[in-house]
């Protein structure tokens, strides 16, 4: 039985979690996983099914809600969406200005996530170890990929919203990254600061069609084959890291709708490299302390959760 209190803490993951899908990389499904909520939030989307429609009707509201786990989503989803129109807009300008610190930090908080998901598993042998590589592989070469830049019709924006929403559930897979490589990141976030209702509602569509459908599958995963299936998003959540690595050297740039240069095709360097090709700061300590900060909250959430 939860407490209001209960309810705060979870509105401060739901906050949490709309941070690290507000930037390209990081994944509100790592956030879950670590906070102890993951599971509980796949179990209960996975009953907005016919059962909860024939309860609502024949048993109320009250007892609809209920079985659908109602407030549990109500806290959630209000720190998310609350995150997602404030506190993210002040990560995207940190990300901006102070790019090296702000993806240390998260390097450090993803990389203590993948301890997090591999020390539940027990029993390793060869098709665990294959699994883990496997997930490790497909999200680096996923993090490899030149964004694209389609036009974002209707139809784009809705298949944007069921394939990124999926991302976003999936630890170690950034819903954000999978929009910037579908060229639909920019056109997105606009609709969120302008309140651009439309778009707004054709892209939340294409979340709860995704959500309802992609649910029932992790459920099925969690269900039947437990040990794989984190040992899949361990492999996804190291494979990740490639795309928050802190020093990046950008090769190619493409220009935004405003006239912006975005970074479009970027390579890993060390602090070293970077700056010397660069000529900037590397930042090298204070980046390593927020690595170590980064992976020591990872931990501390971890510990939480038991």
């Amino acid at each position: 039985m939860r407490h209001k209190r209960d309810y705060l803490i979870l509105s401060g993951k739901g906050m949490m979690m709309g941070v690290a899908d507000a930037v390209p990389g990081v994944s509100g499904g790592t956030i879950a996983f670590i906070t102890g909520i993951y599971e509980e939030l796949i179990e209960t989307l996975k009953r907005f099914n016919p059962e909860a429609i024939r309860i609502l009707f024949t048993e109320g509201l009250a007892a609809c809600w209920r079985y659908v786990n109602g407030s549990f989503l109500l806290a959630l989803m209000s720190g998310i969406l609350f995150s997602l129109v404030s506190v993210s807009h002040l990560a995207l300008y940190l990300l901006q200005q102070h790019p090296i610190l702000i993806w240390s930090f998260f390097f450090g908080l993803i990389l203590a996530s993948t301890w997090s998901v591999v020390r539940h598993i027990r029993g390793w042998d060869l098709n665990l170890v294959s699994t883990f590589l496997l997930g490790g592989l497909a999200a680096y070469f996923l993090t490899e990929q030149t964004p694209g830049m389609l036009e974002p019709t209707t139809l784009m924006v809705f298949l944007a919203g069921m394939v990124a929403i999926c991302a976003m559930i999936l630890p170690g897979i950034s819903g954000s990254f999978i929009l910037l490589l579908m060229g639909m990141y920019a056109p997105v976030l606009e609709a969120v600061k302008a309140f651009e209702w439309a778009t707004l509602a054709v892209f939340a569509g294409g979340c709860v069609l995704g959500l309802l459908s992609f649910s029932r599958v992790l459920s099925w995963a969690f269900h039947h084959c437990r040990m794989l299936t984190l040992a899949l998003l361990g492999g996804f959540m190291l494979g990740s890291l490639n795309k928050v690595w802190p020093w990046k050297y950008t090769l190619a740039y493409s220009i935004n709708e405003q006239g912006q240069e975005v970074p479009l095709v970027q390579d890993n360097l060390l602090p070293e490299s970077y700056q010397v090709l660069t000529g900037i700061d590397p930042q090298f300590w204070p980046a390593l302390g927020l690595m170590v900060l980064g992976a020591l909250l990872g931990i501390l959430m971890d510990r939480q959760q038991g």
